[in-house]
């Protein structure tokens, strides 16, 4: 296995590609894991993390719809939603680049 910092940098600012996209953001991040989580060093966990916050923030969004009619605060769900994926690929870039761990808040587990 080889250390490979920036590709990691490039794998959590690859999620960025939501906003351009609608579903690169998962797409990228699942091929890089998948191609190099046993050829570099941490990709295993960080895609997993990656992965999991990807499917989380998109269970949050199919959530929030049903309360946009019921209550109108799924509006405030998803602006919060948009601000945690815009925001948080970029930070914990950064982290990686400053080889600090990553952390994705509200993130389920589903890759363990």
């Amino acid at each position: 296995m080889r250390e490979d910092k920036q590709l990691l940098v490039i794998t959590h600012l690859s999620q960025l590609l939501d906003l351009i996209t609608g579903i690169g953001g998962f797409i990228v991040p699942l091929i890089i894991w998948l191609t190099q989580k046993d050829k570099v060093y941490g990709m295993d966990e960080h895609g997993k993390m990656i992965l999991n916050f990807q499917i989380s923030m998109f269970i949050y969004s199919i959530v929030s719809i049903p309360l946009i009619f019921l209550f109108g605060l799924g509006i405030f769900l998803l602006i919060a939603i948009g601000i945690l994926v815009l925001v948080f690929p970029i930070l914990n870039a950064i982290r990686v680049s400053n080889v600090e761990r990553p952390e994705y808040p509200l993130s389920i587990q589903f890759l363990k």
